[in-house]
């Protein structure tokens, strides 16, 4: 298949030098091109999802409650591909976006707590129907979203309950970031080492001895998610039902 026949995913990144990651890298593997646009600094978004397969609103340091203008307009975006049922998928938050347009709260803790590290997650047993989880995840936020009306909740977490939820039978939307490459890990811990400061963040250390236990797990649950969610170039999925083992 050409390059120029190939299916697109849109992927929509926050910062000058964001990438997609392993998502990115995994999407690409799977034969589809990436079409990255950033709203912040002037990129359109389409009105209709009819040239794309898919759809990926990733993380950044910007909070859902901003009231920047293109916050808002990626918020508002969020209903094409739920319009459409195409399959969309919100990390950090981009799922933080998908649930402020769905209705739900976006807020910090209570105690201001954050979660920077690897943190246990609990899938819930929608969550097991649909796949196997990873004990932990790797976490960059200091706020979390409410649970949206009709969403379903597939994963938990102890200090911010929501961390992985459903909506329709082709969105999804997780608190984690399954994207983490270990390059982005050396890039986050410095140039945000601040962060690790905060209440509840784990220390730098232990972010890189989490990785060593807890990425592989993590890397195979991202590339059956993708089976589920969005599949190949070749079989492009556009119902997300299929339950994995």
């Amino acid at each position: 298949m050409s390059d120029q026949k190939k299916p697109k995913i849109l992927v929509i990144l926050h910062q000058e030098r964001s990438t997609p990651g392993r998502v990115g890298q995994e999407l690409v593997r799977r034969g589809f091109n990436l079409d990255i646009r950033k709203p912040r600094f002037g990129d359109t978004l389409p009105c209709t999802m009819d040239d794309h397969a898919g759809a990926v609103i990733f993380g950044g340091p910007m909070s859902a409650n901003d009231t920047d203008a293109f916050i808002n307009k990626e918020i508002d975006w969020v209903g094409v591909p739920l319009k459409e049922e195409k399959p969309f998928l919100g990390i950090c938050l981009g799922a933080q976006m998908m649930a402020r347009h769905l209705g739900a709260t976006v807020s910090a803790h209570k105690d201001d707590l954050v979660e920077i590290g690897y943190y246990p997650i609990t899938p819930t047993k929608q969550g097991n129907d649909l796949m196997q989880w990873p004990e932990k995840v790797y976490q960059w936020h200091r706020e979390g979203f409410s649970l949206p009306r009709g969403a379903t909740l597939l994963a938990k977490g102890n200090t911010y309950a929501n961390q992985a939820i459903k909506v329709g039978e082709n969105a999804y939307g997780i608190q984690f970031h399954p994207e983490l490459t270990y390059h982005m890990m050396n890039r986050w811990t410095t140039l945000a080492s601040d962060r690790m400061s905060l209440p509840g963040a784990q220390g730098r250390r232990d972010h890189f001895r989490g990785r060593f236990i807890f990425d592989p797990p993590v890397f195979r649950w991202l590339q059956s998610f993708l089976d589920l969610w969005i599949g190949t170039a070749d079989n492009p999925r556009t119902s997300a039902t299929r339950e994995l083992a």
